[in-house]
């Protein structure tokens, strides 16, 4: 029986139905307003506003709610409505939308005819006069699922559809919620708390806990192999990574270990030549069990005790017995069980069909895409919903049994392609969301899972009841697969905006993973400082004896473990509504939270993105150039996180930037100025700066200074005004580094003296890893 992961004391409980009361948005005649302001103008007469039924659960005098559902009427019943909700107009709004089939990204405007297709969600700027932020948040409906999109002279559109002909529907009454307030942070969580009461169908990340691989370092094959892993490249790729000093605590065996074939193939010929990427998506699964190159695996240590002496099962337990840091191995496998499904008629599978995909046509609008291109134009052999248990029964039990730690689960957002005859899109993932839930709490603890490809609201409605992990920007790109040479860098910029934006969406529902990167990689640098903030895990997929171990120790500690951020990285507030990828003047920044301090990661990332002409991303190299912003402390969200801290009553801050390796104070009011060219990052970890009791010594913890996530190094901060002291608990190794307005009379380590230097202001120590506790007590006496 899996452990229960739900947390006790979830502020879901915050929430009650049966409210009655007022709402902060009204319908008054054939305008929305927000607390008076108007928002959206021209609303057609179908339209009905309802209040939240949702309010606080404190006993007190009933008090207006924040927000509204909204539905309507159609003439006549369809599987698929488009619905103007009003005109947008002069309001300046940022968003998410689906970009590809599978990946969502940022998109800003001010007007409805500035959306775009298959938006997710939207937030409407505040304004001076009073007018509240404002989050549009498309819903499901019984078998109807809603989207947003551009309408006639600035219309904001509800797209309704089911994915099927034969589901069909005419009167609804939530398709949107609509929700305002004055943090846009807790704006979206709040109202993402009310879709969670009201649909009853996926538990808020609050509620979970994610997987123990965020808190390792790890290893990808992906790039190192593609479809060619084997067993002794696997081998070779840890062994060199733990030779070098960075040993994995995650190791992730992606595409390629799986039975796959082409349908012209006899079902007992394994196609496993597709040895280029692409090449494998019209394949099928052939069987649950591995193919033959980790089939035929023959163990050296067959005369030791137990476990199995070939296979994947041998393979497994040797590689976590020769490699002890290696404490999770993940899996790759697609929610269909492979790119094109499972074979129909294959000995030993459930029964399958192959069907052929139907893009929508929002989705018709995304950019081209290989995968997609593939998967219609050879279908996929489906499972059907009332056998689709036995497919991840029979592949999770047989992971479980060779020792698999987790899965990650690619190619999600398919299901709406195929569900013609199968009850409409919502339907379908309803079934199939069930089952992996279900295998999931039976095989892999309960939340062994990494989710990918999985950018809609479909997915995030209706499969994250217990996956509470999630990829949150499209794939690392090494290079452009179109073939632009400047793609080796404008898409990492790419990829930041992706995982930065995404997260304030997705973070309420799954624990935001920014994907792997390679060390050696020309960005390597830029995407290492934002996966060492981005409070997620940190993996990379080098190829076997390629890796860059200067700046892989700057992001991984000798146990396999990670400096982890206590939150997950989002966007600054003054960057929400910008652009980040093309109006040559925005520097995306990132704000998250340590445990005794804030820290700002400034990118660079202008250069290339979206094109609404051409419907894909383009390079847009006249943007890419030196960009200026201003960093201030109060740029992090410190009331914000699972374990804020309060910093009223701080004066003062310090502030250490990574790359220029200063200090430097600002009150919370004040501001720096930072200047970086494309491409280019600094990082600044912001610490509260508290006077000892005698007020005579002014003292800031900073952090490990060689490690890139420099303030999650501290692990507890303990004053003892008594002996004037000041007990500091570091995890790691390297060049530790306080703020001290007086020269420390004496610094020790674990209770024993150290040496010291005194400079600029700064006490540095030199940290050893310790033998016996993860974390060293540096004590400073003044």
């Amino acid at each position: 029986m899996a452990p229960s992961l739900t947390k006790d004391g979830s502020d879901v409980m915050e929430l009650v139905n049966g409210f009655i009361g007022s709402s902060t948005i009204t319908l008054e005649g054939s305008n929305f307003l927000a607390n008076g302001h108007l928002i959206l103008s021209e609303v057609p007469p179908n339209i009905e506003a309802i209040p939240s039924p949702y309010g606080p659960a404190q006993k007190s005098v009933p008090v207006t709610t924040a927000g509204c559902f909204v539905g309507f009427d159609a003439d006549a019943p369809s599987s698929r409505h488009v619905v103007s909700v009003g005109k947008l107009r002069n309001i300046r709004f940022m968003s998410i939308f689906r970009f590809k089939v599978w990946w969502t990204t940022h998109w800003v405007g001010s007007n409805g005819s500035d959306l775009e297709n298959e938006t997710q969600m939207v937030i409407l700027d505040r304004s001076d006069s009073g007018r509240p932020y404002v989050l549009l948040l498309p819903l499901l409906e019984g078998p109807f699922r809603a989207s947003l999109q551009p309408g006639e002279n600035d219309a904001v559109d509800i797209c309704w559809e089911s994915g099927s002909t034969k589901v069909s529907g005419s009167s609804f009454r939530s398709a949107l919620y609509m929700h305002a307030g004055d943090d846009p942070y807790k704006l979206v969580k709040d109202a993402i708390k009310v879709a969670r009461v009201h649909l009853g169908t996926f538990k808020l990340m609050s509620e979970k806990t994610p997987p123990p691989v965020v808190d390792k370092f790890g290893w990808c094959t992906w790039d190192a192999f593609y479809l060619s892993v084997h067993p002794q490249g696997v081998w070779e790729g840890v062994k060199g990574l733990a030779d070098g000093g960075c040993p994995p605590g995650l190791v992730l065996i992606d595409d390629g270990w799986q039975s796959i074939g082409h349908d012209e193939d006899p079902v007992t010929q394994e196609g496993m030549n597709q040895t280029t990427a692409g090449e494998q998506m019209p394949c099928r699964l052939l069987k649950f069990q591995e193919n033959y190159k980790f089939r035929d695996y023959d163990s050296p240590n067959k005369s030791g005790p137990g476990g199995p002496g070939k296979g994947m099962g041998a393979f497994i337990k040797d590689l976590k017995e020769e490699f002890k840091t290696v404490e999770q191995v993940y899996v790759w496998h697609a929610l269909c069980g492979y790119w094109g499904g499972l074979r129909p008629e294959a000995p030993g599978l459930p029964e399958s069909r192959v069907v052929g995909p139907k893009l929508s046509p929002g989705l018709e609008k995304t950019m081209e895409d290989l995968a997609v291109d593939k998967i219609v134009n050879n279908g996929v052999g489906l499972v059907p919903p009332e056998f689709v248990d036995q497919m991840y029964e029979g592949l999770h039990s047989h992971l479980e049994s060779v020792g698999i730690d987790g899965v990650k689960v690619d190619v999600i957002h398919l299901l709406e392609m195929l569900c013609e005859d199968y009850g409409g899109r919502v339907d379908l993932a309803k079934a199939y969301f069930k089952a992996l839930t279900s295998s999931v709490r039976k095989h892999f603890k309960g939340n062994g899972v990494i989710a990918s490809m999985e950018h809609c609201n479909d997915f995030m409605f209706l499969g994250t009841e217990a996956i509470a992990l999630g990829r949150v920007g499209d794939d690392f790109w090494c290079t452009d697969p179109s073939g632009d040479p400047n793609g080796t860098f404008w898409l990492q910029g790419c990829h930041m905006v992706h995982c930065a934006y995404n997260s304030l969406w997705m973070g309420n529902f799954i624990h935001p993973d920014w994907d792997m990167f390679q060390s050696t990689h020309p960005c390597a640098e830029f995407h290492a400082a934002s996966r060492a903030i981005s409070g997620g895990p940190i993996y990379v997929s080098d190829a076997v004896g390629k890796h860059n171990f200067e700046l892989l120790k700057r992001i991984t500690l000798p146990d396999g473990s990670i400096l982890r951020c206590e939150h997950y990285a989002l966007p600054t507030r003054d960057c929400l509504f910008e652009d980040p990828l093309h109006n040559g003047k925005t520097m995306l920044k990132i704000w998250n939270l340590n445990k005794y301090s804030g820290v700002l990661g400034a990118f660079n990332c202008q250069g290339g993105g979206w094109c609404r002409e051409s419907r894909r991303n383009k390079c847009a190299s006249e943007y890419s150039h030196r960009v200026t912003a201003k960093a201030s402390p109060m740029d992090i969200e410190w009331k914000h996180g699972t374990k804020p801290f309060s910093i009223e009553g701080v004066q003062v801050f310090a502030l250490y930037l990574f790359r220029e390796k200063k200090l430097l104070f600002s009150k919370p009011s004040d501001s720096i100025e930072i200047s970086l060219e494309p491409f280019d990052f600094e990082l600044i970890t912001v610490s509260p700066v508290t006077s000892l009791a005698d007020k005579s010594v002014q003292f800031a913890q900073i952090g490990l200074v060689n490690m890139l996530n420099t303030g999650g190094a501290i692990q507890s901060v303990v004053f003892n005004d008594r002996a004037n002291s000041v007990q500091v608990g570091v995890k790691g190794r390297g060049e530790m580094r306080v703020f001290a307005s007086e020269k420390p009379r004496a610094c020790k380590i674990n209770g024993e003296d150290v040496e010291f230097d005194y400079e600029g202001l700064m006490v540095v120590i030199e940290v050893p890893w310790p033998e016996s506790s993860s974390v060293s007590i540096v004590e400073y006496s003044f």
